[in-house]
């Protein structure tokens, strides 16, 4: 029988959260405070978690310690939630971390954007081909960063691997990413709006069914507003959140996005539900800019 992957692929037409990786006093990872962060994001609604990450500080994190955060997510999520792995780095590396996932129960693995000077369009497919081939019981969901990427090669991909099923796409031109969606086939994978809230209206329009959030581990009722009015092409409903979450995701952004993670455990923080490290090269907020954080989280009555 051909595997059709559908619960997979409902899972990623959903608020596909990034959870932060909390760290302890001596930096190293917080387990308890981790699950404790998993456990609001599913009190709250979130049934598609994402270890591993960029929130969660993927890049800065040790192999072991990429390993542990996959183990403590699928174990908090038990059954009430989809759990997509991120993996990356190397290629044997990534393959390695994409077996542990389905050895430790995830449905999915995200493999992130290949981060090597040169990449050709052909080693692209070959790079992604290998990882899916490793796990061909899981269902792979590119992370697509690269604007010169055309349609035409994850069809070249899902043509010789039909595991995979869904693409993160995080390229912020809403143009682009409708092209590209029907280059490489709309109705052939489900697709993520990767650039979280502030893209997912303009996305949606042109045939996004999900997106990924960061802020949703500060406010989880925040983001299932949003995709509750997208799915009911309310987009005016869609816009009023918005311009609710604008500030806190334009301070997310700035400087090419120098503190995406940082604003996000900063408003934790603020709530007492973390610590406030982040690792090099990210780097906390000066006392300074805290305040405002604070001040949108409060303002969300979370």
């Amino acid at each position: 029988m051909t595997a059709t992957y559908e619960t997979q692929r409902a899972a990623l037409a959903e608020v596909v959260a990034i959870p932060v990786t909390p760290f302890t006093e001596d930096g190293t990872i917080d387990g308890d405070t981790h699950r404790a962060l998993l456990r609001r994001l599913l009190d709250g609604g979130i049934r598609t978690l994402t270890p591993n990450g960029n929130t969660g500080e993927f890049y800065a994190l040790t192999p072991e310690e990429r390993n542990l955060v996959t183990e403590l997510t699928i174990d908090e999520a038990g059954d009430r939630a989809a759990v997509l792995v991120g993996v990356g780095h190397d290629m044997p590396t990534a393959v390695a971390s994409a077996r542990h996932a389905r050895e430790l129960g995830a449905q999915m693995v995200m493999v992130h954007q290949p981060v090597h000077p040169y990449v050709s369009e052909g080693g692209w497919v070959d790079y992604h081909r290998a990882i899916a081939e490793a796990v061909p019981e899981l269902g792979v969901v590119p992370y697509i960063r690269n604007p010169v990427l055309p349609g035409a090669r994850l069809a070249d991909l899902a043509d010789i691997c039909p595991n995979v099923i869904g693409v993160k796409y995080a390229v912020p031109d809403a143009a682009r990413f409708a092209a590209f969606a029907r280059d490489a086939g709309l109705d052939r994978f489900v697709w993520v709006a990767g650039l979280a809230e502030p893209y997912a209206p303009s996305y949606f329009s042109a045939g996004a069914t999900g997106f990924t959030s960061g802020l949703v581990n500060v406010a989880p009722a925040v983001s299932l507003n949003m995709i509750e009015a997208l799915r009911a092409g309310d987009y005016p409903a869609a816009m009023k959140v918005w311009e609710q979450i604008r500030r806190f995701e334009e301070l997310r952004a700035a400087n090419t996005s120098a503190n995406n993670v940082t604003v996000v455990k900063e408003a934790l923080a603020s709530l007492g539900l973390c610590r406030r490290e982040v690792r090099p090269p990210s780097r906390e907020l000066p006392e300074s800019e805290r305040a405002e954080v604070a001040g949108i989280a409060a303002g969300w009555s979370i």
